[in-house]
């Protein structure tokens, strides 16, 4: 498996903005801007025909908004991770947003610097969250709609091993030197896995699986 740089997805109706984060992005030598898309309708093409390793959303679009691209992602089963950037810190956005399946949500007011080291989190796995909105999710989270652990039996000895591994958050990629197969098929593995469970992200399944344990 070849170590080739993190593919992102810049995904803005703000070209401004777009350009500044993909120069801003090139600045480091693992990661790359393979596609840039104003719209959402756009962003869902592209998301299934590139499969990134992450896709940066913004919430606040004309037409189909954030929230709305990133539902239909999730529905579509783009396995992705999707972060939302965003100026808003609204608590009801931070929740939708987190429960409909994003991998983290940064805010546009962060430093350059910080938010570098974010996208890297995002791409090596860890859910990332401006520091203002850890809280609001921390009590979100803690809802009791997660599946009953009976649904760990439905899954297959591969599913929840990768299931465990997702759990110590890894990205697909380390998955999948660790398990010794291809990316493409770890994503296969994980696509089953969040729909056998019904849930939306790999954030969720890892969230879901530590409670599990306790």
């Amino acid at each position: 498996m070849s170590d080739s740089p993190a593919s992102i997805m810049l995904v803005d109706d703000h070209p401004l903005l777009r350009k500044g984060l993909k120069q801003l992005i090139s600045l480091e030598d693992g990661l790359e801007v393979v596609a840039e898309c104003s719209n959402g309708a756009d962003a869902l093409v592209k998301a299934e025909e590139l499969d990134p390793d992450l896709i940066i959303l913004d919430l606040n679009m004309q037409g189909m908004d954030g929230l709305e691209t990133l539902k239909r992602m999730r529905d579509n089963g783009v396995t992705s991770r999707i972060v939302m950037l965003t100026v808003s810190d609204a608590d009801e956005d931070v929740v939708t947003a987190i429960t409909n399946g994003a991998d983290g949500y940064l805010l546009k007011d962060m430093d350059p610097e910080m938010l570098l080291e974010q996208i890297q989190r995002a791409i090596e796995g860890k859910m990332v969250l401006s520091e203002a909105i850890t809280e609001v999710l921390a009590t979100a989270l803690r809802r009791p709609s997660a599946p009953t652990k009976s649904k760990l039996d439905g899954l297959t000895n591969r599913e929840r091993e990768i299931l465990e591994l997702i759990a110590k958050g890894m990205s697909n990629k380390v998955i999948a030197r660790e398990l010794d197969i291809s990316d493409g098929t770890v994503k296969v593995h994980v696509k089953h896995l969040l729909k056998k469970l019904g849930l939306r992200s790999r954030v969720e399944a890892a969230v879901w699986m530590v409670n599990q344990d306790q």
